[in-house]
């Protein structure tokens, strides 16, 4: 059969090409999934350090800040943003991605429930 052409080796770079595809889309999914986590740790922190500088609002922004931003570090995260308006804090924290020049970022807000117990929740000047 001296017609037909040597094809020695072509499964060999097909299999080598289907598992280069492979990797490259099990790659896109764990960083999907890894800036998905960073997201949440972001948000958990930001809630952490709105939580805990809430009740501190009322001695100013400084120092309800400063609580807020140790327990955004705590929790493995930067603050990048607070601000007290009234009795209200909001916190911006951020966590860098490790595999990626990227960041993910998440805010919080907290404040006094402005309701008795048993009546509905009416918003801040309604």
């Amino acid at each position: 059969m001296k017609g037909l052409r040597d094809d020695r080796g072509a499964a060999s770079i097909f299999v080598l090409a289907v598992g280069l595809v492979l990797i490259g889309v099990a790659l896109v999914v764990v960083a999907g999934g890894a800036a998905r986590v960073a997201r949440h740790q972001a948000k958990g922190a930001a809630d952490f350090g709105a939580l805990a500088g809430g009740p501190h609002a009322i001695e100013g922004q400084d120092a309800a800040c400063a609580v807020a931003a140790r327990y955004v570090e705590a929790n493995h995260a930067r603050m990048v943003g607070c601000a007290v308006e009234g009795l209200e804090i909001v916190v911006h924290a951020e966590v860098r991605l490790t595999f990626y020049p990227a960041s993910a970022r998440a805010a919080s807000r907290a404040g006094p429930v402005t309701a008795l117990p048993g009546e509905a929740l009416t918003p801040p000047g309604g």
